[in-house]
């Protein structure tokens, strides 16, 4: 069974979970839970929607200077390291498309599933494990908060007790210093303190039954809301286990820089930056642009008489010959 402490913490405002209604915070953390799943979920539909406009723009920005490259006078291999950034463009395109669509289709509705097996909801009561603990929770306390009402009362009575003793001791005192107040007076107010010191007694003879009563009682009571209390922290390491395995599956789907499509991306991109040559491309203009152009260089050009064509009556004058 449980043990009380050895040495009381203090709680002066009563927060502690022991305290008769605070259990209420655990309870209400199923809830939490439910909406903290909702927030996480709504958390990363956003950043699906920001993946398909990143990819959108990224398809957009590509299409537009593709355009004007045409348009440009560049060549050679400078103008295919510049055509591969737009290819490259739409690939990565193509990969923040398919991380939106994951997000939204493949871990949106994994979680809407797990909410619905996970949080199952009690006709006009909410969630039934909130209900379950809520129930549990208030039938371990209830005879123990019964017995710490019992004790407040009659702590409250030893208090009272203990005021009108001493006020009966002040009346003494200022009785015994009145030479003037006569004996009978001072004995009566003499009684009065006795009698108020023997209530006194016998109220706190009544508080200390009554605490004994509830210190030999909490043991139990300690023992029976641990029990209730580790169901709803085995309910809730699932939940949080699952949300852990959600995050790292949004984190794999997110963490490009292991991604292979990625890795051939800007690898096949340095690979065509790298192969530009300078001497290449000003040979390549040298030879369509330049000097090197095949050039027919001014000669003496021999006269060729012109090939006569017949007159056009004479062919038809032979048509008309021809014929049967």
């Amino acid at each position: 069974m449980a043990s009380l402490p050895k040495e009381p913490l203090e709680d002066p405002k009563k927060q502690s979970f022991w305290m008769p209604g605070n259990y209420v915070r655990t309870v209400r953390r199923t809830d939490q839970s439910f909406q903290a799943c909702n927030d996480i979920m709504a958390c990363f539909m956003e950043r699906a929607k920001v993946e398909k406009q990143y990819a959108q723009q990224l398809s957009q920005w590509s299409s537009k200077w593709k355009s004007i490259m045409d348009s440009r006078p560049l060549y050679g291999s400078l103008m295919r390291a510049w055509q591969c950034f737009f290819t490259s463009t739409e690939r990565l395109s193509a990969l923040h498309s398919s991380i939106s669509q994951s997000l939204a289709a493949e871990e949106g509705e994994r979680v809407k599933t797990w909410q619905k097996e996970t949080f199952p909801k009690k006709l006009f009561c909410g969630f039934k494990e909130s209900y379950d603990n809520r129930t549990s929770f208030s039938r371990a306390q209830k005879p123990w908060s019964k017995k710490l009402k019992k004790l407040e009362k009659v702590r409250v009575a030893y208090h009272k007790t203990c005021q009108r003793e001493l006020a009966a001791l002040d009346k003494e005192k200022q009785a015994n210093e009145n030479p003037e107040l006569s004996e009978e007076k001072k004995l009566k107010l003499a009684e009065a303190k006795e009698k108020a010191a023997e209530e006194k007694e016998k109220a706190r003879e009544r508080y200390e039954k009554v605490l004994e009563d509830l210190t030999s009682y909490t043991p139990r009571y300690m023992e029976e809301m641990e029990a209730i209390f580790e169901q709803s922290q085995e309910e809730e390491r699932k939940r949080i286990s699952f949300l852990k395995q959600v995050f790292l599956s949004i984190h794999r789907h997110l963490d490009i820089t292991n991604n292979e499509s990625v890795k051939a991306v800007y690898s096949e991109l340095h690979q065509t930056l790298m192969s530009i040559d300078e001497q290449d491309d000003l040979k390549w203009w040298k030879n369509n642009e330049g000097p090197g152009m095949p050039t027919d260089w001014p000669k003496i050009q021999e006269w060729a008489p012109p090939v006569k064509k017949l007159k056009r009556k004479k062919r038809n004058q032979k048509g008309k010959e021809s014929r049967p």
